[in-house]
């Protein structure tokens, strides 16, 4: 839902003061915000456009006091008004990645940068139909409502009704009702999957501990050509999903990658990388739905690479041709030649070089 023209009642805007210190507020008539700088009324902002600047004011003071305080000093303001307030601050909508960060939640939120290549990755477009597998908080849930539209259409499994609840509150406070295309289900991904017809969904986010064991549901409701991209956070749930996808037959070769994060500081000549940066949060593997009967094709693998089995669960026999193997992949005659000659050279250059310094005085 886009809105546009005069702030409204019941909307949220962001707050945000000249340290870039931002406060989103729910905008109610007869209201008031209280920030560490004094007191906001809403109703100052209430009919008004965007991009404007309000003055806080202090409990006992009174808009007029704050006016008049701007207008003997407006480029600093607070400077001759700290008992009244007088800090300024900026009125804009907030943007979605800014309205999940300040939004109420119980779970841990996906960050913007991994919602941003959820969409790319998984290719969520406007109409699609996507099912979703652990709701949390809504910050996913969020995105995909705005990325498939009226046109599409999201179904959401969560586990917790608590969370499902979060879930659902902040979906109504962003659009200003409850999204129509959206169907929240409370429950275990199995159970409620299997409710849901057959090779249905163009699209299958899946958020949770586990998705190697949800990959065969998936499959089935999913259909083919489909995309599924899991959100995982560690290297083992990593693996556990890579080679189940690949076990399985029923997907393409996976594709992993992960984001990090880093602003930038431009501000005239300190131009310089942030010192805080968001680095690691979580690993995104992707795939595509084979056609049912269809055995999914994955590169061989050679011969000699095993990278299976556990050095250590081999017999001495087997770590022996282990390291035959290795020594089967090591370089050429030719190459070895070569760089035992390199070598040799620069042995020799450093004893030239020894006695040449030898007769230097020390």
């Amino acid at each position: 839902m886009v809105r546009r023209g005069p702030l409204r009642a019941g909307e949220k805007v962001q707050l945000t003061d000249r340290k870039g210190k931002k406060i989103t507020v729910q905008l109610m008539a007869g209201e008031e915000t209280q920030t560490e700088r004094g007191v906001i009324r809403h109703d100052d902002i209430i009919g008004g456009p965007e991009g404007v600047v309000v003055v806080t004011l202090t409990s006992e003071g009174s808009m007029e006091s704050a006016a008049e305080a701007y207008r003997h000093n407006p480029r600093k303001p607070w400077k001759n008004t700290r008992k009244i307030g007088g800090w300024q601050y900026t009125v804009m909508r907030p943007r979605l990645q800014d309205f999940i960060l300040s939004m109420p939640r119980g779970a841990q939120i996906m960050y913007p940068k991994d919602i941003a290549q959820v969409i790319e990755a998984c290719d969520i477009r406007r109409g699609m139909r996507v099912l979703e597998s652990g709701g949390g908080s809504g910050a996913m849930g969020l995105h995909l409502l705005d990325a498939v539209g009226e046109d599409g259409e999201l179904t959401t499994i969560e586990m917790r009704p608590e969370f499902a609840k979060v879930c659902e509150a902040n979906a109504t406070v962003y659009f200003g009702e409850r999204p129509a295309w959206w169907n929240l289900l409370v429950g275990d991904f199995d159970s409620k999957s299997h409710e849901l017809p057959e090779h249905y969904f163009d699209r299958i986010f899946l958020d949770m501990l586990d998705p190697w064991n949800r990959l065969e549901n998936a499959w089935r409701v999913i259909a083919p050509g489909g995309v599924i991209t899991c959100y995982v956070t560690t290297t083992t749930q990593l693996s556990r999903v890579a080679e189940a996808m690949r076990d399985s037959g029923q997907w393409t070769e996976p594709e992993i990658s992960e984001t990090l994060e880093r602003g930038w500081k431009a501000q005239g000549l300190a131009v310089r990388p942030n010192h805080e940066m968001i680095g690691h949060t979580g690993f995104l593997i992707t795939a595509r739905a084979m056609a049912p009967g269809v055995e999914a094709l994955h590169k061989r693998q050679r011969a000699t690479k095993d990278t299976y089995s556990d050095i250590d669960e081999l017999t001495p026999e087997q770590q022996q041709a282990r390291l035959e193997e290795l020594e089967l992949r090591d370089i050429s005659d030719r190459k070895l030649r070569k760089v035992l000659k390199d070598l040799d050279t620069q042995v020799e250059n450093i004893s030239k070089s020894a006695e040449g310094n030898g007769n230097l005085p020390q």
